[in-house]
This record gives C-alpha cells, sequence and structure tokens, in this order.
C-alpha cells in the first residue's frame, strides 16, 4: 500500500532503549483504576475530545490539554528537575527539540504495545510516532478552477509577491526544518524544479537550491500569519476576493464544512507538500504510567485515532485506514510530501539559527 511505503521513510535515527512490551488490557485497566488521573499534553485541541472518550470508555479519569510543543517542553522539564510530575503523556511533533530536550536527557520513555510491532513499521516504533501530518499547498476553489501554481518558483515571481500566505518561519520550527530537510535531501529536486521554470540551470554560485529559493520566497513579501487557522482564511475564506496561495494544515480543510474554500494543490514540482511526525511518550516517574500505556494503546487503535484521522493525519498504526471522507483528500497524494527523515533530527536542531537568518535577512530586505 502507498501510504505504508511512504510513511515508512521516516528514519528515526535515536532509538529509545525499549522494546515492544506485553499488552494485557485487563491488567492495565484494573492497576490504572489505583491511579491518579490520567493527565496528557499535545499540541492540538482533539487531545481533549480523545481524552474524554478514552475515560468514557474505560472508566477513568484523563485531562486532554492542548499545549503548544515549546511550553510543554518547558513543563515537562520543569517538573523533571523538581521531582513533581503531574502529565503522564505527550504528544510533541518537534522530533529535533525531542530528542535533544526529552530523550537526551532522560525524561521520557518509549512505550509500544506488543500487539502493535507488526502495525506500525519499524522506523516508527522507537520512539512511537502517534501519526504523521501533513503541511500542503493550497489554494482557494471558488476563485480557480484548479490550483494556480504547479512548480514553487513560481512562488518567487512578481506575479505572487504579497499573495502567499503562511505561518512566520521565524515562530514555526517545522518550517525552518523542512528548509534544511529540502537542502539536505532534496537540493537536487529543488534545482530541477528551478531549471524546468526557468529553462536554464541554477546558478550554484549563490547557494543551493533551497537556499535561493528559501531567499527569493522572503524577498517576495509572503502574508505570514500567527497561526495556521489564519493562513487557511486568508487563502480560503469564502468572501475571498484575492487569489492567494498558501501553506496549510490538511487540519484546517475540516473547515470546509462550514463554508471554507480550501483545495490541495496536487502535483507541484518538486513537491505538494511537507511531512511530519509526531511522536508519543510516557513521562520519567509518570505518576499514572499503567493508565498511560493504556491511553497511548487507545490512541493507536482505529477508535482513539478517529478525531485525528479525520483531520489528514495517517496513524502511525498502518493497519488504521484514512476515513474516506477526510476533506483535505490527502491520502492520494501522500508520495507528493517530502518525509521527514528524522536521523537529520540534529543538524535541523543546529541549523534552525542559520534558517532563521536567510529567512529574516531577505524578508527585511
Amino acid at each position: 500500500m502507498k501510504t505504508v511505503s511512504v510513511m515508512a521513510a521516516l528514519l528515526f535515527g535515536t532509538a529509545l532503549p525499549l522494546a515492544a512490551e506485553d499488552f494485557n488490557e485487563a491488567a492495565l485497566l484494573a492497576a490504572a483504576k489505583s491511579e491518579p488521573p490520567l493527565v496528557i499534553y499535545d499540541s492540538t485541541g482533539k487531545i481533549t475530545e480523545q481524552a474524554d472518550a478514552f475515560a468514557a470508555k474505560y472508566g477513568l479519569k484523563a485531562t486532554g490539554t492542548k499545549s503548544k510543543v515549546t511550553q510543554t517542553i518547558k513543563i515537562v522539564t520543569a517538573e523533571q528537575q523538581a521531582g513533581n510530575v503531574q502529565a503522564s503523556v505527550i504528544a510533541v511533533s518537534d522530533a529535533p527539540a525531542a530528542q535533544a530536550q526529552l530523550i537526551a536527557p532522560g525524561f521520557v520513555e518509549n512505550y509500544l504495545p506488543s500487539d502493535l510491532a507488526g502495525k506500525v513499521p519499524a522506523a516508527m516504533q522507537e520512539p512511537l510516532v502517534m501519526n504523521v501530518s501533513a503541511d500542503v499547498w493550497t489554494y482557494n476553489t471558488a476563485l480557480n478552477d484548479r490550483c494556480p501554481i504547479g512548480n514553487v518558483w513560481q512562488l518567487t515571481l512578481p506575479e505572487w509577491k504579497g499573495r502567499v500566505a503562511m505561518q512566520d518561519p521565524m515562530g514555526k520550527p517545522s518550517y525552518t526544518d523542512w528548509f534544511n530537510q529540502l537542502e539536505e535531501h532534496h537540493d537536487a529536486a529543488m534545482a530541477a524544479a528551478y531549471q524546468a521554470q526557468f529553462g536554464k540551470p541554477l546558478d550554484p554560485v549563490r547557494g543551493t537550491a533551497t537556499a535561493q529559493w528559501v531567499a527569493a520566497l522572503a524577498l517576495n513579501q509572503p502574508l505570514l500569519t500567527d497561526s495556521d487557522s489564519d493562513a487557511a482564511q486568508a487563502v480560503g475564506a469564502p468572501d475571498m476576493q484575492d487569489n492567494f496561495v498558501g501553506l496549510v494544515s490538511t487540519g484546517k480543510y475540516r473547515d470546509n464544512h462550514n463554508g471554507m474554500k480550501l483545495g490541495l494543490c496536487a502535483d507541484v514540482q518538486p513537491f505538494s507538500g511537507f511531512m511530519g511526525a509526531k511522536t508519543v511518550f510516557i513521562t520519567r516517574n509518570a505518576p499514572s504510567p499503567n493508565t498511560a500505556k493504556l491511553f497511548i494503546h487507545y490512541v493507536m487503535t482505529e477508535e482513539g485515532a478517529a478525531p485525528q484521522t479525520i483531520d489528514g493525519k495517517q496513524s502511525g498504526n498502518m493497519s488504521i485506514p484514512m476515513p474516506a471522507d477526510e476533506p483535505s483528500g490527502v491520502a492520494a497524494h501522500f508520495d507528493q510530501m517530502t518525509p521527514y527523515d528524522a536521523g537529520a533530527a540534529e543538524s535541523d536542531w543546529n541549523r534552525r539559527q542559520d534558517w532563521q537568518d536567510v529567512w529574516a535577512i531577505n524578508r527585511a530586505s
């Protein structure tokens, strides 16, 4: 299946030293009943729905809290250093930060239930990938019969000046990580896309193809937003008159049910978007370890994953199909996305400032 082959390309370079652990639902539930209420942090509001459904299913108490990755890491670090751990489960969508600030100091532990070992690709088991999501080039379907771009270099042309909507890379680490991933793994594709667009080879004296594209995009003054929702609004609001292309999470396509006009730009050279992986951990010395194991297993089942798969997020459990009514249709285009190679996570972490400098200098020009 295409989805499996593409998702399995997510290569997690640093494994946590825990193998699959025997999963005994009855034993975990019995032990969980004597533990404190479960506290979970995730960067999506859907975690509240998942925690409530889990609590109702098992007759336990659980609180899911939406928290930005940076805030979650601060909370976990402070609790670990103070020896006062409250959070038992955390889901983190920033692989470089997780590696540097959580895994390396030993603040978290990996948990892979034994019945999932054959359903989660080996490269996505340590750390366990909860789900994989995509940020995609997006257009307004009311203003266009099809996506108005077919090559990312078009977004550097005068006709798109000020009409590319995206979150500010200065505050969105996944974007600078993506720039680094493009340069390290896909720069030849970026150079080929340049030649396809302009009919001549790119001048390597001016830097890598990726660096030149990032600089040119910043120079073209994109509309920068503080949130994915604002970027989606700029592109697909039903009353929008100006034509924008944006970089938007597929999770925002659910708003099409409420009148938004978001369409996925398929077949863009060299890529229609990029993938990111969300990993899930149990904290060291978690106050509710058995409840945490039960919850992690739950969110890796079709029932537990449903609130996030409907937003275009493919579960790390590859036996779970994407919903047929998922509004973006991204599952048919996973092979057009750059996968996240966590083997480069250290480089991504170390070079974030470099890419922010490239962006900021050219944005200000």
